[in-house]
């Protein structure tokens, strides 16, 4: 099983796919956050993806492929996985069918406005510290500007100020938005209202995923 989350930058699929993790006991997959691993380990990788990552650019497919393939092929995700911000274009979707023949997968795309996602963005805050993720807006801490788990400063990441998250915006109508099309004609594609509240998402994707999941039992039982 191969969950795929797609939607622009600040739809909450890091959230969502937290949450199915929790329940199906998939890994999910992030590049941000292995990118950000990279970055701050200052590894050779991790210098070159910071320059592209603070100007709100995408790293090259091949950089992601090759972390990717590095991550699915654990032993954590032999039964199955879920992606967070991969893949981001046609050809990177290409590639990961190639590497990966999953016999299911389904794509859950989280609709938002570009003024939700400007919004939304700048209200997050992320702990200096151990990397807890607020937002004033929705999911604001305890105490202004300090973690509710260790205490440390709350920082506003580069990348998510106003005039990076444009240009992230741009990147993602010209470059993701093409992937709709070609997972609709592959007949995996879901389109999920990502204006709701999270527990009303997170329903609503798992409500399919649940049908999808015991449609493949039963196909295999006939077989």
């Amino acid at each position: 099983m191969r969950v795929i989350l797609l939607g622009p930058p600040g739809s909450g699929k890091g959230t969502q796919g937290d949450l199915l993790e929790k329940k199906y006991g998939f890994p999910k997959v992030s590049t941000g956050d292995l990118l950000r691993r990279e970055v701050q380990e200052g590894t050779p990788l991790g210098k070159k993806a910071e320059v592209k990552m603070n100007r709100g650019e995408l790293v090259s497919d091949d950089l992601a492929v090759a972390m990717i393939k590095k991550r699915i092929f654990a032993s954590d995700c032999k039964e199955g996985y879920i992606i967070d911000g991969f893949p981001r274009n046609i050809a990177q979707a290409q590639k990961l069918e190639k590497i990966d023949k999953k016999d299911l997968e389904i794509v859950f795309d989280i609709r938002l406005r570009d003024q939700t996602v400007i919004e939304r963005l700048s209200a997050r805050r992320i702990c200096s510290s151990c990397g807890a993720i607020y937002n004033l807006l929705l999911q604001s801490p305890k105490e202004d500007e300090a973690c509710d788990m260790c205490g440390s400063k709350l920082i506003q990441r580069r990348d998510d100020t106003s005039e990076v998250i444009k240009e992230r915006l741009i990147i993602y109508h010209e470059q993701t938005e093409p992937l709709v099309d070609y997972y609709k004609k592959k007949g995996v594609y879901y389109r999920i209202e990502g204006e709701e509240k999270i527990e009303i998402i997170f329903h609503n994707i798992y409500s399919i995923l649940d049908r999808e999941l015991t449609k493949s039992m039963e196909a295999r039982l006939v077989r």
